[in-house]
């Protein structure tokens, strides 16, 4: 299938499954995850309608930026596990940061942003599944509250919710626990009315298991196969 058929064809199962868990299908954004591919594939995304893009590596995207300036109206999130030395280059290059995983990061990212004066919306990362290969603040860590107790000092970071990579079973099905966990955390923080803390946006979901997310509360899913097909090999 070509890019805009895949898409189109993620918008009607999207669309079911927003229908079956009795949701409105426009709460629901759907993401292109663009890593490994170059402009040229993510020009027929953009093409195909897809404004929200995500990238996982700075250096990666750096590369590629400047062949996609034109695109008026994409909104580049970085997705990937952000190091906090690559924050300076991140608050520039990217208009959110959707994997903000320690207080560290989101003070580095915070005076990233303030010197650009820019404000950077950002999604706290939790590792739902604690899985050691995976980044991600732990659900009931001191470090998730720090995150949240410092919302309100770090003026250039709008907390926008959380973002989830649930451990990989074969059966989306087995992603679905995780994503429950994730929306209990959500309506947990949320409930807590945490100054200059909105939890709007659950970003969980990728091609293999969207549908099971989007039963289970999703505001965003993050598609890269799906819609490109499978990764080039290096």
């Amino acid at each position: 299938m070509s890019i805009w058929e895949s898409i189109a064809e993620l918008q009607a199962k999207l669309e079911q499954s927003a229908k079956r868990a009795g949701r409105n299908p426009s709460e629901i954004a759907l993401m292109a995850v663009t890593k490994t591919h170059p402009p040229e594939r993510i020009r027929e995304a953009y093409a195909a309608g897809v404004r929200l893009l995500g990238e996982n590596r700075v250096q990666e995207f750096s590369s590629k930026a400047d062949a996609l300036r034109d695109l008026g109206g994409a909104e580049w999130h970085m997705i990937g596990h952000l190091q906090s030395n690559k924050a300076a280059k991140a608050a520039e290059l990217f208009s959110a940061v959707d994997s903000v995983d320690s207080l560290k990061l989101a003070e580095k990212l915070n005076a990233a942003a303030q010197a650009l004066d820019k404000t950077l919306k950002v999604l706290i990362e939790v590792n739902v599944g604690g899985e050691a290969a995976k980044s991600g603040v732990a659900p009931d860590s001191p470090e998730l509250d720090n995150l949240l107790s410092a919302a309100s000092r770090l003026e250039a970071l709008t907390i926008r919710g959380l973002m989830t990579v649930p451990p990989h079973t074969e059966d989306p099905e087995g992603a679905r626990p995780y994503f429950r966990q994730l929306r209990a955390l959500r309506d947990q923080i949320a409930a807590r009315y945490i100054p200059a803390v909105s939890m709007d946006i659950l970003s969980m979901g990728m091609s293999h298991d969207f549908e099971v997310a989007i039963e289970e509360g999703s505001t965003c899913i993050r598609i890269g196969t799906a819609i490109f097909g499978q990764r080039p090999k290096p």
